[in-house]
C-alpha cells in the first residue's frame, strides 16, 4: 500500500541529495568507458539532467503548469546556463574548468538565435553537468546548491 504524503514524510525537492539519484560510477561495471564518452554526448546528457532538476527545483509550491513551464523554460535557456556557469566558475576544480573548456571547444555549429560565445558557454555547463551526473552525483549536488534562480524572473 502506498503512503500518503504528510508534512512527516515529504522531503522539500530543494533537498535533492544522493538518494533520489546515484551515480553511474556506481551502477556501472566498467566506469572507465564513460571517460570515452565525448563532450557533445556529456553535454546532451547534461542538458536533460540540469532541465529535471530545475523542473524538481520550482515544483514546491503548486502552480498552474504554464506557469511551471515558463520557470523552467527561463532557467534553461542557453543565456541562463552561461550565466549559471559563471556564477560557480570560481568554485570549480581546474579538471573541472578543463571539462567546461572541452564542452565550449566541441560545439560546432552555429547557434541561430545566440551568440556563439553564450552557446559555447551554455554547452560547456551541460558537459560539466553530464559528467559530474556518472562520476561524481555528490558534487553535483554541491554545486546545485550553490546556484540561485531567485534573481531570474
Amino acid at each position: 500500500m502506498v503512503e500518503e504524503p504528510s508534512a512527516e514524510n515529504v522531503k522539500d525537492v530543494r533537498d535533492w541529495k544522493g538518494d533520489r539519484l546515484q551515480s553511474m560510477s556506481d551502477r556501472v561495471v566498467f566506469p572507465f568507458q564513460i571517460e570515452r564518452l565525448s563532450p557533445a554526448a556529456l553535454a546532451y546528457l547534461g542538458d536533460a539532467v540540469y532541465e529535471l532538476y530545475i523542473r524538481t527545483y520550482f515544483l514546491l509550491p503548486p502552480r498552474r503548469i504554464s506557469d511551471y513551464h515558463n520557470r523552467v523554460v527561463a532557467r534553461v535557456r542557453a543565456e541562463s546556463q552561461a550565466e549559471q556557469l559563471q556564477f560557480i566558475f570560481e568554485h570549480l576544480t581546474e579538471s573541472e574548468k578543463e571539462i567546461v573548456r572541452q564542452g565550449r571547444n566541441a560545439v560546432n555549429r552555429k547557434p541561430q538565435r545566440l551568440d556563439a560565445e553564450v552557446y559555447q558557454q551554455a554547452t560547456g555547463w551541460e558537459t560539466l553537468i553530464g559528467y559530474l551526473y556518472l562520476m561524481n552525483i555528490e558534487r553535483l549536488h554541491e554545486l546545485f546548491s550553490l546556484l540561485e534562480f531567485e534573481s531570474i524572473e
